[in-house]
């Protein structure tokens, strides 16, 4: 139990500066962006604010409609907001872990649900993996993006990033899967044995196989994306 004064529940509580950006982590589970411009962030994620902003929702054709469409078909509910003004924004998600890369003319897949902020010199679109839209229920969501600029994703817990390497594929359970390198392209993997052993309703049976060279980051609890019951717990 911990138990302070009202001054040092504050003084231990208060908002730090350090010089660390755009983008710096107030807590493991608070993104601090020292805005002076525009970013964008996940609709719903912003818990306080100094400063002067303008809140503005994604517009239905704001990013074309091809990426309209795309969520369409997806079933994607993940909505953007941009940000505009300048102070300090905070941002959190269902008190997920935050991680914030820095991006240098690179390129990642990121699951639509797991994304926080990121700024607008990243190019960015919205990827169906069509693979799994047979299998999963419209199939799995995700973004994808490429640049220079920074990124901030959440997860439950610590992530952990794999390698993938030639010759030694990476099975992972769609919903525990955060995000993976841009040279790789998923396929589904059914385990037709686990599914016996682990009854018909467990998602385990459905895997992604990530093949190549690259890597693939995925989080210690799963998040239910599907509809037809490959839920984790």
């Amino acid at each position: 139990m911990s138990r302070h004064s009202l001054m040092e529940f504050v003084r231990k509580s208060a908002q730090q500066d350090r010089g660390q950006g755009l983008f710096e982590l107030e807590s493991d589970r608070v993104l601090e962006v020292n805005l002076a411009g525009q970013v964008w962030t996940k609709t719903g994620s912003m818990i306080a604010h100094v400063g002067a902003m303008k809140f503005t929702r994604e517009g239905i054709l704001e990013h074309g409609i091809g990426r309209m469409l795309k969520r369409a078909v997806s079933g994607e509910g993940t909505q953007l907001t941009k940000v505009e003004g300048s102070g300090r924004l905070y941002l959190a998600d269902d008190a997920k872990k935050i991680t914030i890369l820095g991006m240098q003319n690179e390129a990642i897949f990121v699951n639509g649900n797991d994304v926080l902020a990121f700024e607008p010199s990243l190019k960015w679109d919205v990827k169906l993996m069509r693979r799994v839209a047979g299998i999963l229920g419209g199939g799995l969501f995700n973004m994808r993006f490429e640049g220079t600029g920074m990124l901030a994703i959440s997860t439950h817990f610590d992530p952990l990033a794999l390698e993938v390497k030639p010759g030694q594929p990476v099975f992972t359970d769609p919903n525990a899967t955060v995000a993976w390198s841009a040279s790789l392209e998923p396929s589904i993997h059914t385990d037709m044995s686990l599914k016996t052993f682990l009854g018909r309703g467990s998602g385990e049976s459905i895997q992604l196989k990530f093949e190549g060279a690259g890597f693939v980051v995925v989080q210690p609890k799963e998040e239910s994306y599907f509809e037809d019951g490959n839920s984790g717990g």
